[in-house]
């Protein structure tokens, strides 16, 4: 079948490498994709919140079915214009993707649904905001509601910086993301990713990892939309995942489908793993980035026919394999993000994807053919190995091999478990 792929970041790379190798794959195309994809898909221009636009392209090209990577058009129910005319797409309705595009969408299901999470309040003003901080203890958990780009949460020590990161956020800091903000309680624990894909009924279980938000080495610094990654996250066992699936994924995927919006689509929750279990931090209605790179990575098995049975609820029955090895993925980014990004600096991969590492496009172009940043998040050094200590190594040294100037990274990532495989 004829696919086409929504986005032009690092995980719609790993989505079309891993698409590309489908048995099911007739022809792949990419909108807008990016250099990287260029050599998997055939890049169109297409304007996607043009949903007849999208849908005219698809009846011409016979397109079988639509993968949207990113999260803003499924906000924007793309998803909803692609089922209006018959072309199965993966990804979730526009009200179920609330699971992401609000923040208090999601507190108040895990509320409705006894989902265990940390107790919150929304506000819609500076005013109500700075008045419920005195239901809550320091450190201040502070979201904007809406999409911000994976950058929209401040975690306050003290209640001045929270009523200045408050103050920024209903000024604006945020955008309409900031128009109301949650606050939450602080979890204590270590954060992991579960990724579940579901038709509404079914839930797969597809893969866990850890990420690395913060900028800086030891996890310091303002969030970022993620450094690094690494898959499977040995911190969430068998067991854990269990739990996760009947306390969290499962309740739902039944209450969604039950108040009328059933999710379709791949369910990423955020979990913070607390001393009396997993809970939940967020949902994403997307993959992960730079999850996504890893989980591809690892996944064996043709991932056009699992998302397009997803897509038309035949989910049932189906199964998903991964490789036992561990991925782990090293974010290049341009000198500046994740504030403003020096943009069009030079960059030549050299050798970095000799012994089996992948390099993952997320912000570059061609400019007289030669390759250069477009972005903040620039490049995802992607390799494998026995665990993370060897996975990490691995990886490194194919950054090395990448010359970027204008360019940094995080040199620790994966730094928890290599401790822990250290001390095993």
């Amino acid at each position: 079948m004829n696919i086409l792929l929504i986005g032009s970041g690092g995980r719609e790379h790993a989505l079309a490498w891993k698409l590309a190798q489908s048995p099911s794959l007739t022809k792949l195309y990419a909108a807008p994709g990016n250099p990287g994809i260029a050599e998997e898909a055939e890049c169109v221009t297409l304007d996607v919140s043009n949903h007849g636009a999208v849908v005219e392209f698809c009846q011409g090209k016979k397109i079988g079915l639509v993968v949207i990577g990113p999260e803003a058009p499924l906000v924007d129910g793309l998803a909803d214009s692609l089922s209006a005319a018959s072309i199965p797409a993966f990804g979730p309705s526009a009200k179920a993707a609330q699971l992401e595009g609000s923040k208090g969408f999601t507190k108040d299901l895990c509320a409705r649904a006894n989902i265990p999470t940390g107790g919150y309040v929304r506000t819609h003003s500076l005013a109500e905001a700075t008045a419920a901080l005195a239901k809550f203890t320091a450190p201040y958990v502070l979201k904007a509601d809406g999409l911000a780009a994976g950058k929209g949460v401040v975690i306050a020590p003290d209640k001045d910086e929270a009523k200045a990161a408050l103050a920024d956020m209903f000024d604006g800091a945020f955008g309409e993301a900031g128009a109301q903000v949650v606050i939450e309680e602080f979890l204590e624990g270590e954060e992991a990713s579960f990724f579940a894909i579901t038709d509404g009924v079914s839930v797969l279980p597809f893969g866990t990892a850890q990420d690395h938000k913060q900028v800086g080495e030891g996890d310091v610094g303002p969030n970022t939309g993620g450094m690094g990654a690494y898959s499977p996250a040995p911190v969430l066992t068998g067991e854990l995942q269990t739990r996760v699936i009947k306390e969290i994924i499962q309740p739902t995927v039944d209450t969604m489908r039950a108040e009328g919006m059933p999710y379709s689509g791949v369910l990423y929750a955020g979990l913070m793993l607390t001393a009396t279990g997993p809970q939940l931090i967020e949902y994403n209605c997307r993959f992960g980035d730079p999850e996504c790179q890893v989980l591809m990575t690892r996944f064996e098995g043709d991932l056009a026919a699992v998302m397009l049975a997803c897509a038309k609820g035949e989910l049932a029955g189906v199964e998903a394999g991964f490789d036992a090895k561990t991925a782990l993925t090293v974010v290049m980014c341009a000198i500046g993000y994740p504030g403003t990004p020096e943009k069009g600096g030079a960059i030549d991969l050299g050798a970095s994807e000799e012994d089996g590492a992948k390099v993952f496009h997320a912000g570059t172009k061609l400019v007289d053919g030669a390759l250069v940043a477009n972005g903040g998040r620039v490049l995802n050094v992607t390799a494998s190995g026995a665990n993370v200590t060897e996975a990490k190594a691995a990886a490194y040294e194919a950054v090395a091999k990448v010359d970027f100037p204008s360019g940094f990274y995080r040199s620790d990532i994966g730094w928890k478990e290599v401790a822990r495989e250290g001390r095993a």
